[in-house]
């Protein structure tokens, strides 16, 4: 198991054609933009990680209070880099560099939920009883002894994200090149 795992990492990657490159670089560039020029820190494709948290909190739930209440940001975060592991593996270059993007695009969602920890002015959505729910981050950093510092915690998590983006794009295009100079005559 432990060979065909490293063997796997060797093999060659799918190629991208020049114009789906160019498709999903300018993909990527609107999506940027819109991340940028997003006010209030819910993308549209937020609706979507909204969904897949809620369930976390359901999933995690049986496994305990702790969990269940990590429960949201930790499927948030395994659902895409679930995805970006199996297509490394099928060194799909494309759905990698998607699920990996939309993997770090997490991060700004649940940045400004950690921001608004003290605050809590962001509307909330729960399963279940709304009065058992509450807001995850303050009660996360409530118990860690963080909460002073949910704003900074916060937008560092949201750098790491954008960081994350971009060089997920910049993996994208250094995997085209690596793979049409590997593919075009010398």
């Amino acid at each position: 198991m432990r060979w065909e795992f490293l063997e796997a990492l060797h093999e060659d990657w799918r190629p991208i054609s020049k114009p789906a490159l160019i498709a999903w670089l300018a993909f990527y560039g609107v999506f940027l933009l819109y991340a940028l020029r997003a006010r209030g820190g819910f993308l549209l494709i937020d609706h979507v990680n909204l969904v897949v948290h809620e369930g976390g909190h359901l999933l995690f739930g049986w496994l305990g209070s702790t969990l269940g209440l990590w429960g949201g940001t930790l499927l948030e975060l395994l659902v895409p880099l679930a995805l970006a592991i199996y297509f490394t593996f099928q060194r799909q270059t494309s759905a990698a560099a998607f699920a990996a993007f939309f993997f770090f695009e997490n991060f700004l969602y649940i940045a400004t939920y950690m921001a608004d920890a003290r605050s809590q002015g962001l509307p909330l959505v729960t399963v279940g009883d709304a009065e058992s729910g509450g807001h995850d981050w303050f009660n996360i950093f409530s118990s860690l002894g963080l909460l002073p510092y949910d704003r900074a915690i916060g937008g560092t998590v949201r750098v790491l994200g954008w960081l994350g983006m971009l060089s997920t794009v910049g993996w994208l295009i250094y995997r085209a090149r690596a793979t049409s100079s590997r593919v075009s005559p010398a």
